[in-house]
């Protein structure tokens, strides 16, 4: 009876953990269960790679010196942090949404120029989902930088926004 009983405040523990993280989550300022979705089956990835919009990626980050970014970082990456860079093909409508695991600054390249968010949501309340950023940009092609990110690895998610 006794290891019953712990066995069920053991469960209830879990079950609590488990609504505290989903309120975090849900104090974003729009839904990340997409993300939450994707980043559970993200693939392995390398820097350059292409994200596909409505995908995720795993990517593995270099020493952020050693990235050839695009254009300069808006923010200078600190010493001993990491990044990387993907490919985006934007949709005809422009807009996308990049969701990020953990810390990191995120610039958007078009036509040789960093484009500034259109929108942010950040929390770090939220277990595996660190923050959100929308871009409104122009149909094409876009080279998404990523840097300052203290780890070497990082699942990005790229999505049309709900």
């Amino acid at each position: 009876m006794r290891i019953v009983v712990l066995g069920l405040i053991g469960l209830l523990g879990l079950t609590g953990t488990s609504a505290a993280d989903e309120a975090g989550c849900k104090t974003f300022k729009w839904p990340v269960t997409r993300e939450q979705a994707l980043f559970s089956i993200a693939p392995a990835a390398a820097s350059g790679t292409e994200i596909a919009v409505g995908a995720a990626a795993h990517l593995a980050l270099a020493p952020a010196d050693t990235v050839a970014f695009t254009v300069p970082p808006e923010h200078a990456p600190a010493a001993g942090t990491f990044g990387a860079t993907a490919n985006v093909m934007v949709p005809p409508q422009g807009e996308i949404q990049i969701t990020l695991s953990d810390e990191g600054w995120i610039d958007v390249i078009q036509d040789g120029h960093a484009v500034p968010a259109a929108n942010f949501s950040g929390v770090k309340s939220c277990p595996g989902i660190r923050k959100s950023v929308r871009f409104k940009l122009m149909s094409g092609a876009a080279v998404v930088q990523f840097s300052g990110v203290r780890k070497a690895d990082l699942k990005v998610a790229v999505l049309a926004p709900e």
